[in-house]
C-alpha cells in the first residue's frame, strides 16, 4: 500500500481456494482496514456450507470491492445479484469468453471484464 498510493486489486488464489471461515474473515478485515485502497477478486469451488456462506457475505458486504465468482457452469441470475460465475469452455449458457485467454487484451490486469460485469465468464482453462 505504501508503494501504490492509489490502491491495489488483488487476485486471490491462483492455486487453491478459501480453506476456512477465519481465512475468509481475514479478507473482510483487510477490506475494512484498507478501505477503498484495497479490492479483491477470485474464484471458488465452494458452493455450500459455512465457508461458502462467508464468501457470499463477503461479496454482499463489499460488493464494490470484492468479486468472488463460483467456479460453476451457471448463468448469472438477477434475483441473486451477489453471486456470479466462472464457467468451463464447454458451457453453452449466456456468458462471455475471457478476452485475455483469447489474446484480445495485453493481460488480465488491463482487461478487468470479469471484475466489472456480473455476466458469467467462460474460460478455456480455469
Amino acid at each position: 500500500m505504501k508503494k501504490h498510493k492509489q490502491g491495489i486489486l488483488v487476485r486471490l488464489h491462483v492455486l487453491g481456494d478459501f480453506y476456512s471461515v477465519p481465512y475468509v474473515r481475514f479478507w473482510a478485515d483487510q477490506l475494512i482496514k484498507y478501505g477503498d485502497k484495497l479490492a479483491i477478486f477470485g474464484y471458488t469451488a465452494r458452493n455450500k456450507g459455512k465457508i461458502y456462506n462467508e464468501i457470499r457475505l463477503l461479496n454482499m458486504r463489499f460488493s464494490e470491492r470484492c468479486v468472488i465468482r463460483l467456479s460453476r457452469n451457471e448463468e448469472f441470475d438477477i434475483l441473486d445479484a451477489f453471486q456470479s460465475y466462472a464457467a468451463e469452455e464447454s458451457f453453452e449458457g449466456k456468458s462471455f469468453d475471457c478476452p485475455e485467454q483469447l489474446d484480445k487484451v495485453k493481460d488480465c490486469a488491463s482487461c478487468g471484464l470479469c471484475w466489472t460485469t456480473q455476466k458469467t465468464v467462460r474460460f478455456a482453462s480455469h
